[in-house]
């Protein structure tokens, strides 16, 4: 009965991804004009600033990174907090049309839990990330998605904890936690692709094309197993309850997604102009802006989720979100950058120096913590733990960007 049921639920949710997706990249495409070549870029910001609204029309991005330059930092900030919180609005109202259209299409309420809104919540970063790859500004976009995984895992799990003691099933956590850990490894043995072993901290690496295709792949198959799990869970009943249908018509459902998406593509754009102007204005690389200040405010859907689990005394929620957005921003949001742009994401030096380390540290300590638990939650101390290795991987990211 299931073999018969899956494929049109895949090929339903594909039709939703595809859509988001083919509007991502579409609304980046104009925003990117015709999309210069690396050796060209900075030709075309030195060119006459009337030229944003030259050879191919008027150029947004362009017209964004000149509204910005010489801007005062506070005023970078200001603009950061304000791109950020739109962005959590719109990621909100995303998941929410999505939703309703998926249920609308005849999608099992709990294939809609474990797919539609994993995706929906890792949108942000998905979208920032793409738009960062299409504009050629790599180290903004994998850095949102390393830099995204060590704030859930330090920052956000460790104040769910600190909150209340997060109760979880330690052997469906500890099987997830593998393929988290797996996924970050992944990642980073992917970006040595081309790269000299002995020179990826003077050189640093690539994650190539290829490879965010293979991300992508992995996705569908995780996804796929997702819900296989979704459906033996004896506890997805009650979590199906808080996904209703409303009374809205089609029309309007299709607005609000569309208005969604508009949201959170415009506000990525303002987030990325601003976050690389003050990198420059820091003198510090735009991957670590984007593993910082950008990553925080990206991951701010997961953070009101896992907050919300806490104070309701549902630790499974909160430690199985955070667990499948680490796994998503490797395959979905690393890998749709990677495949948008056919040079790959460039993993400069600063990545294995510092961030790919800062990823594999926070990882391992959750891992040890796993593996150490035998209480069946995740303690108050323990939250400590992940919120002390959050500050000190940051700090020593900034004290050590040189």
């Amino acid at each position: 009965m299931m073999q018969r049921e899956l494929p049109p639920r895949v090929w339903a949710f594909g039709i939703i991804f595809l859509l988001v997706s083919g509007l991502v990249i579409s609304s980046s495409a104009q925003d990117d004009g015709i999309n210069a070549p690396a050796g060209a870029t900075e030709a075309t910001v030195e060119m006459h600033p009337q030229e944003a609204v030259g050879h191919g029309g008027f150029e947004p991005q362009e017209w964004l990174k000149q509204k910005m330059q010489g801007a005062h930092w506070a005023m970078l900030l200001g603009v950061i907090a304000v791109a950020v919180i739109s962005l959590g609005k719109g990621a909100d109202l995303l998941v929410d049309e999505a939703v309703e259209l998926s249920l609308r299409s005849g999608i099992p309420k709990v294939v809609v839990g474990a797919t539609v809104v994993s995706m929906g919540t890792t949108a942000p970063e998905a979208v920032v990330s793409v738009l960062a790859a299409i504009q050629g500004e790599p180290g903004l976009a994998l850095g949102n998605a390393v830099g995204s995984i060590i704030c859930d895992t330090g920052l956000i799990l460790g104040a769910a904890c600190l909150i209340s003691p997060l109760a979880i099933d330690r052997k469906l956590v500890n099987r997830q936690g593998w393929i988290q850990f797996g996924c970050g490894v992944l990642l980073v043995v992917a970006s040595l692709a081309g790269a000299e072993w002995t020179g990826i901290f003077e050189q640093g690496g690539n994650l190539p094309q290829v490879g965010g295709f293979l991300f992508l792949v992995l996705l569908a198959v995780y996804m796929i197993w997702s819900i296989k799990m979704a459906k033996n869970s004896t506890g997805s009943a009650a979590s199906e309850e808080d996904i209703e249908v409303s009374n809205q018509s089609l029309g309007i459902v299709l607005v609000r997604l569309f208005a969604a998406i508009a949201v959170v593509v415009v506000a990525s754009s303002f987030l990325i102009s601003a976050a690389t102007e003050l990198a420059e204005q820091w003198n510090v690389p735009e991957s670590l802006i984007a593993a910082t200040l950008v990553a925080f405010g990206t991951s701010f859907p997961e953070l009101v989720i896992c907050v919300g689990a806490a104070r309701k005394q549902q630790g499974e929620l909160a430690v199985g979100n955070i667990i499948g957005a680490d796994i998503l921003n490797v395959l979905f949001v690393a890998g749709a950058a990677a495949a948008v742009t056919p040079a790959g994401l460039d993993a400069d030096a600063h990545f294995f120096k510092l961030q790919f380390p800062a990823m594999l540290f926070v990882l391992i300590v959750f891992r040890a913590g796993i593996f150490f638990n035998r209480t069946g939650k995740l303690s108050r101390s323990f939250g400590l733990v992940l919120v002390a290795a959050y500050l000190a991987v940051t700090i020593f990211s900034y004290f050590g960007k040189g």
